[in-house]
């Protein structure tokens, strides 16, 4: 997708480990509260949304993977700034990490999760829709939908 999306191969590179890495920090976070079947308590829900500093402050401490930090910090932040941990908001959040939103936000709808049945495909890229241009890059969630589009079709033959 960053590559799809003209990106520098630096980029490209800092939007990869940062893909991969992007929840580490939900090492620190209790597996009762990640694997917990039913609706969170509030105090739940705030530990989990701890997640992202917990990765930046593990990987600041890397000099391999410290320029990946800020992006891990910022996966879960939303356009219109009602993400978190920090509400940041349009160009205060890093691009690799509007991206790592987009692709993070898709994986986890359709997956199965402890308190609910995955979606379908056609569901997702419909609320990721949705989202475009406040929660998510509108362009990134276009290119997105196309390369998903495009590889449904290839599939079919």
């Amino acid at each position: 997708l960053a590559e799809e999306l003209g990106m520098s191969k630096d980029e490209i590179r800092k939007t990869y480990w940062a893909g991969l890495l992007h929840d580490i920090g939900k090492v620190l976070v209790s597996s009762s509260i990640l694997n917990k079947p039913g609706k969170l308590t509030t105090e739940e829900f705030d530990e989990i949304r701890k997640h992202p500093k917990y990765g930046y402050d593990i990987l600041k401490t890397s000099d391999a993977l410290k320029d990946i930090a800020e992006i891990v910090y910022a996966h879960h932040e939303r356009i219109d700034g009602s993400g978190y941990p920090r509400g940041l908001k349009g160009d205060e959040i890093p691009f690799e990490a509007k991206i790592i939103a987009v692709v993070d936000s898709f994986n986890a709808m359709t997956s199965d999760r402890p308190y609910r049945p995955a979606l379908s495909v056609n569901t997702a890229m419909k609320e990721l829709i949705r989202g475009a241009g406040r929660l998510y890059e509108a362009r990134i969630v276009r290119t997105f939908i196309h390369m998903i589009a495009k590889m449904e079709n290839e599939a079919m033959g």
